[in-house]
């Protein structure tokens, strides 16, 4: 007996209406199919299949095996495409999502490197700043953010990235500089609109000790490329990641403000669909990412150096 047979066949099985027409799909004869069917239900001690001369219909043991056999089958058939793929050459199309000035700034010659490594693949890159559902637009991997509350995806950490708090020296200059947290509100801020409801609300830590402030400014935006212009420009303080910051920050045309406190992490991530079986391409491209970012040392430690 070959559990993983019995559970192909009954599956199968359960499709039609009757074991004429299952057997005509199977290329055998009703009689073989009637006879396996009682082979199956004898070996595992109960009744799966009610039959009549016109149709069949699932009891409830039948119902159970059908509905968890064909869990375990689809399970057991990401198990072997992944391990057989682990040594797959990468090829066929590539759907990719990013945000907009991330996208163009790093993902376009990520693409570019990888295809070029690559030559049986080819790749549609997605740019938008707007949410996107993976699985309902057939994306295989889409380049985000910070953690996503969402159990029906995987996440891989492709390069770690902090936030920080910066101004151009001559803001600096002008308002001076902040000391401490509290004295963010009585400055000009730079406002990100990402969430209406929490846009403006900034969340520093010190050690154990967290302050959390709302700040004003005289512009605001849903983008971040515009954002940074405005910091340059010297309008404010801005809260921006460092992918971002880092070339302003070492060319000197923005300084770090309130460096000994920290802001939540904006880490990079590669999402895909959770119970989507890995293409050796999608694999590929995700492990490529992250030796890119690496290579290309966007994301620099501020403990390495203060700017």
């Amino acid at each position: 007996m070959d559990p993983v047979s019995d559970l192909n066949f009954f599956v199968l099985l359960s499709k039609y209406s009757t074991l004429a027409r299952a057997a005509q799909e199977l290329g055998v004869t009703p009689p073989t199919v009637s006879k396996r069917l009682a082979a199956l239900e004898q070996r595992l001690g109960v009744r799966l299949m009610n039959r009549t001369t016109r149709r069949i219909g699932l009891t409830a043991e039948g119902e159970a095996y059908l509905t968890e056999g064909a869990r375990l089958l689809a399970e057991l058939n990401v198990l072997e495409q992944t391990v057989a793929g682990s040594q797959a050459v990468p090829r066929g199309l590539l759907r990719v999502h990013a945000t907009l000035g991330f996208g163009r700034r790093h993902i376009v010659p990520a693409v570019s490197r990888f295809i070029r490594i690559h030559p049986e693949t080819e790749v549609q890159l997605h740019l938008s700043d707007r949410p996107v559902n993976l699985v309902e637009q057939g994306i295989d991997v889409a380049i985000r953010f910070g953690d996503i509350p969402d159990s029906r995806l995987t996440m891989r950490t492709i390069a770690f990235n902090r936030r920080l708090l910066c101004a151009s020296p001559h803001y600096l200059k002008q308002a001076g500089e902040p000391a401490h947290p509290g004295e963010l509100p009585s400055h000009d801020c730079i406002i990100i609109r990402e969430n209406d409801e929490t846009y403006g609300t900034w969340h520093l830590a010190q050690g154990t000790r967290i302050e959390t402030v709302k700040v004003r400014g005289r512009v605001s935006t849903n983008d971040g490329e515009s954002a940074l212009a405005w910091a340059l420009d010297g309008h404010g303080i801005l809260l921006r990641s460092e992918w971002d910051a880092v070339p302003y920050l070492r060319s000197g045309r923005l300084r770090q403000v309130l460096q000994d406190w920290t802001l939540p992490s904006a880490n990079i991530m590669a999402v895909y669909p959770t119970r989507q079986n890995l293409s050796a391409r999608t694999r590929t491209f995700v492990a490529g990412l992250t030796d890119w970012f690496a290579a290309q040392r966007v994301i620099t430690s501020l403990e390495d150096s203060k700017w």
